[in-house]
């Protein structure tokens, strides 16, 4: 398919990202359906330690929604690519809604913890992938276009913004409205927001006729590249789970824990901002060696932390390891466009999104444990130990990134592939 977009200069830009024919049909309401994903977590932290009384059995309940999210998640993107978005989001929605109120009520209820784990589990696989999704989208509207890796920084931007907004919201109902109020919201937006997306059928991935239904759809997983990102990815969210731990930990341990939130947001604006430059820049090195050069930067970053003693050094430091995330994030996205098949993108970019959140809700439950073991601030080492983890992974196999003659297409710099024979 040919590219919807005419670039009118060399230098792609947001500006003619966004006069992309059609893009604004899926961005709305894709943007209103990821919106609940930044609330999940914390509103069930805020309503089981409401009913409980401890932080401990609400934080273990929280991960256990992370992690069959981020196991679950493959499968959804896999759906997706086979039967289409919208036959995998009709139902997702419903169910994950279905499961959100049914946990709501089994909190307020004070039932066993065993009985919210069961809850918590159908609540996070059915969580609809929607980010993915949008990625799919674009690849879409933008094959063989320069501003793909424009694409993945706006998207990478508007993951960043999510995340600001999410908790904000849920802090706000679950404290001046009732405990419950922010995950019935976010049951509530869910479902209204993914039923608007899935109505966008126009600019949704084709799927393949039913005449050709016996041809093999070959999961992404098989694709050698991709799992060498998923490892890159678990680093990644290394670094989002100590960080949300660590910070914390400072902040009560200073007797400010309002600095919290300040800490957080300078960590986030560093993400937004790098990721709005990277995605404004027309990149001239491959992809594959951007990856490694801005891991490397951002292992560096990641080692430095638990040396901070002082706000102002803390502060540096996590918008220094902020803005040394978002490329890595926005490159690895823009290489799975060249790795994968169309057909298997969806797929592929759930795989990473789920392993951001798997390696996410490893390092919360870890840094915790060196916080409380250990010293003030050993819970800094979580980042470090990722991302150096997955920088030697990287290394090791950064050749698995580019595609041998007589594999698949393969993405040279930025927006140019170079067609190649298939298997």
């Amino acid at each position: 398919m040919a590219s919807t977009v005419t670039p009118k200069s060399s230098r792609p830009g947001y500006g003619q990202l966004l006069r992309t024919r059609g893009a604004w049909t899926f961005l709305l309401p894709g943007f209103a359906a990821r919106q609940p994903f930044a609330m999940l977590t914390l509103s069930i932290v805020l309503l089981v330690q409401h009913t409980t009384g401890s932080y401990g059995a609400a934080g273990a309940v929280a991960a256990a929604t992370g992690v069959s999210m981020a196991l679950f998640a493959p499968y959804s993107g896999r759906l997706a690519d086979r039967h289409s978005q919208r036959a995998v989001l009709l139902p997702g929605v419903l169910v994950h809604a279905a499961a959100g109120v049914s946990l709501t009520a089994l909190a307020l209820a004070h039932a066993p913890l065993w009985i919210l784990f069961a809850a918590a589990v159908p609540t996070g696989a059915s969580v609809p992938q929607i980010g993915p999704m949008v990625r799919a989208r674009w690849g879409v509207k933008l094959q063989d276009s320069p501003l793909m890796t424009t694409a993945a920084a706006f998207e990478s931007v508007t993951d960043e913004l999510t995340f600001v907004v999410g908790p904000l919201l849920a802090t706000a109902l679950c404290t001046a409205v009732a405990p419950a109020a922010g995950l019935l919201a976010e049951a509530t937006l869910t479902l209204v927001g993914g039923l608007l997306f899935a109505a966008q059928r126009s600019t949704q991935p084709s799927v393949a006729a039913k005449k050709h239904a016996r041809v093999e759809h070959v999961s992404a997983l098989r694709v050698p590249g991709v799992r060498v990102l998923i490892a890159t990815f678990l680093g990644i969210g290394s670094v989002f789970g100590g960080m949300q731990v660590s910070l914390a930990a400072f902040s009560q341990s200073i007797g400010e824990p309002g600095l919290n939130g300040v800490l957080y947001g300078i960590f986030a604006a560093g993400n937004m901002v790098s990721g709005v430059v990277c995605g404004a820049v027309a990149w001239k090195a491959a992809p594959q060696r951007r990856l490694v050069i801005g891991y490397t930067a951002l292992a560096l970053a990641a080692s430095g932390l638990w040396t901070a003693h002082s706000v102002l050094v803390l502060a540096g430091l996590g918008l220094l390891v902020g803005m040394c995330i978002a490329p890595s994030l926005i490159t690895g996205y823009t290489l799975v466009e060249g790795l994968v098949p169309a057909g298997a993108r969806t797929e592929a970019f759930t795989w990473l999104t789920g392993a951001v959140a798997l390696g996410q809700a490893a390092a919360v439950t870890v840094a915790g444990q060196l916080e409380d073991r250990l010293w003030n601030g050993a819970g800094f080492l979580v980042p470090m130990a990722g991302t150096v983890l997955a920088l030697a992974t990287l290394v090791s196999l950064r050749s698995r990134l580019t595609t041998r003659p007589g594999g698949r297409t393969v993405a040279r710099g930025v927006g140019h592939r170079v067609p190649l024979s298939v298997d």
